[in-house]
């Protein structure tokens, strides 16, 4: 059965909607990347799914529980911009939110240890001041406040969009590190992240889910294919040359490079090395490069 089943969610403020009748549903230890642009209701639908807005229409099943039960108990929950009280050490502060989840006093210092070893914060920094943390360090802690209760199910709302490379790293290994144990459902525009810890995708765009699945699947939908072709002089007057050949859809010329999207990578392949022997081109690189989660998204949005 799965972990959680969204039927036609949707959500207005007056005459705007802002998530239109949107369904899916995902298992348990999956990492569930929301990716869509700015604005396109990744926040709304998060903060819906966590118990902190009631939806204008439709229905959110958490795994075997009875429609009318409260399902926040099973989902940790982390904003984009969390909040500390930055006066309170890191051990205090994951003491004091076990206690908010109802976790006794000896079970919340308990959990507090395992979490801070679990999301790598050091004995010496677990006494510090949250004021003194960096980036990376306070989001690890406000995932650590966000699972302290052992949720199912733990979201995150942009977890990384406001972190240095290493602070981005950081929260990534410990994100991929989870999921073990958990589903993690976060929302994400930076593409790379999604396409680097994630199992499926959700794709929103407008308010609207356009695709949704396991990334596998939807890379075989639509990723096309593209070979970068270099030679040792201007590699213009080779552009005609290798779109007049069978199985390549079209090129673009970016500096010094040709870049060749195939509808038939054999076909491709084969003509492109077969001309280019016949004609002694100096090619320099020949590489097949595959479509990133960009190029996939960028096809789906513009359809």
């Amino acid at each position: 059965m799965a972990l959680l089943t969204v039927e036609k969610l949707t959500k207005k403020y007056g005459s705007k909607t802002v998530v239109d009748h949107i369904s899916f549903d995902f298992g348990h230890h999956k990492c569930i990347a929301l990716i869509g642009p700015n604005g396109a209701g990744k926040t709304t639908t998060l903060r819906t799914l966590a118990g902190l807005l009631k939806p204008t229409e439709g229905n959110i099943q958490f795994e075997s529980q009875a429609k009318s039960q409260d399902i926040r108990e099973s989902i940790g929950y982390l904003p984009q911009y969390p909040s500390f009280h930055s006066w309170m050490t890191g051990r205090e502060f994951l003491v004091y939110s076990g206690k908010l989840a109802k976790l006794s006093k000896e079970e919340a210092s308990k959990r507090a240890t395992e979490l801070l070893i679990e999301v790598g914060i050091s004995e010496e920094a677990q006494h510090e001041r949250i004021s003194r943390y960096s980036g990376g360090m306070k989001q690890r802690l406000g995932i650590a406040q966000a699972i302290i209760h052992k949720p199912k199910l733990l979201i995150l709302d942009e977890p990384v969009a406001s972190l240095d490379p290493i602070g981005r790293r950081e929260v990534l290994v410990l994100m991929e590190k989870l999921k073990q144990d958990m589903t993690i459902l976060f929302s994400t525009h930076i593409l790379n992240d999604a396409e680097e810890v994630s199992d499926e995708l959700l794709l929103l765009h407008h308010g609207k889910l356009i695709e949704s699945g396991p990334l596998i699947d939807l890379r075989k939908k639509y990723q096309t294919t593209v070979i970068e072709l270099q030679v040792e002089d201007d590699i213009q007057p080779y552009q005609e040359k290798v779109e007049a050949l069978e199985g390549v859809s079209n090129t673009k010329v970016e500096r010094d490079s040709l870049f060749i999207t195939t509808s038939d990578m054999n076909k491709a392949r084969k003509n492109i090395l077969t001309i280019a022997t016949k004609e002694n081109w100096q090619v320099t690189t020949f590489s097949i490069n595959k479509a990133s989660l960009e190029d996939m998204f960028m096809r789906v949005v513009n359809d």
